[in-house]
This record gives C-alpha cells, structure tokens and sequence, in this order.
C-alpha cells in the first residue's frame, strides 16, 4: 500500500483524446490524481463536476488535476464533453494503473462480491512524490476538501 512520501507510481495510459500520456509528464506540477469506479454514473459526475467547478482554485494553488477510470478513451472523452471537464481523463483500460496505485479491491454491491476502483485521491508533489492521499472518499464535498488540504 502506497504512503505518504512513497514516489508515486508512473502510469503511462491513453487520454479521453486517445493520445499517450505518462504522469512523469508533469512532473515539477502539484497533481491531484483522482480515481473513480466509472464515468457517467451519479457519484462519479458529481465528484467531476465538483473538480471542474474548482478547476481554477485548484490552478491558483499550481495544481493540474487528472481524473482515471477504466473506462476506454471514447466513454471518457463522451463524458468529458457531455460536463465540459477541463482537466485530463485517463483510460485505465486494463487496471495497470489502479492496482499501481492499491485503488483496484474487492468491493460489495448489492450484497455480491466484485472487483473495482475504490474511489481514491492522490496529491502528488513537484517532486514526484505523494503528499496526502484521501482514501475511500464520498464523492460529494471531496473536491473541496481536496482543495483545503493543498
């Protein structure tokens, strides 16, 4: 399980565009990496319309935010045009990223046992490396909170 201080994982994955990137990128930028279970779902657009309504004090506080989910590029693409999200998604196809990060769990949904992203945030530093990580989050009021402990 990943630690505060712990140099974050690079993850190199496909854009909500369908173009490369690896998080190493950004490096010397503060970045709130945020996972979430699936876009265009109620606590997953609530959690993302929340970052894009804070995107530019988030910005002041030099910090990019990056969203990741497993879904494929075109399902994240259509959810970043259908709530106009002004920072990058991530198509974390194959759970790479997820499990990286200790994100990928089993989960109760109805009472049946399943795999899935538990919904998690991590800040990570210029550096390179993690600063504060919010696990297990409810997706209202996170990225307010997120903003008040950068």
């Amino acid at each position: 399980m990943l630690q505060v201080g712990d140099k974050a994982p690079d993850i190199a994955l496909r854009t909500d565009s369908g173009t490369e990137f690896k998080l190493s990128s950004l490096k010397g930028k503060r970045v709130v990496l945020y996972f979430y279970p699936r876009a265009n779902t109620p606590g997953c657009t609530i959690e993302a319309c929340e970052f894009r309504d804070g995107i530019q004090k988030f910005a002041k506080k030099g910090a990019a935010v990056v969203g990741v989910s497993p879904d494929k590029p075109a399902a994240q693409a259509k959810f970043k045009d259908k709530f106009d999200l002004p920072f990058l998604l991530l198509a974390d196809e194959d759970k790479a990223a997820a499990q990286a990060y200790g994100v990928w769990k089993e989960k109760n949904m109805y009472g049946k046992k399943v795999m899935g992203i538990v919904r998690s945030t991590f800040v990570i530093g210029p550096d390179g490396k993690i600063e504060k990580i919010y696990a297990k989050v409810k997706a209202q009021g996170h990225a307010a909170e997120v903003l008040a402990g950068l």
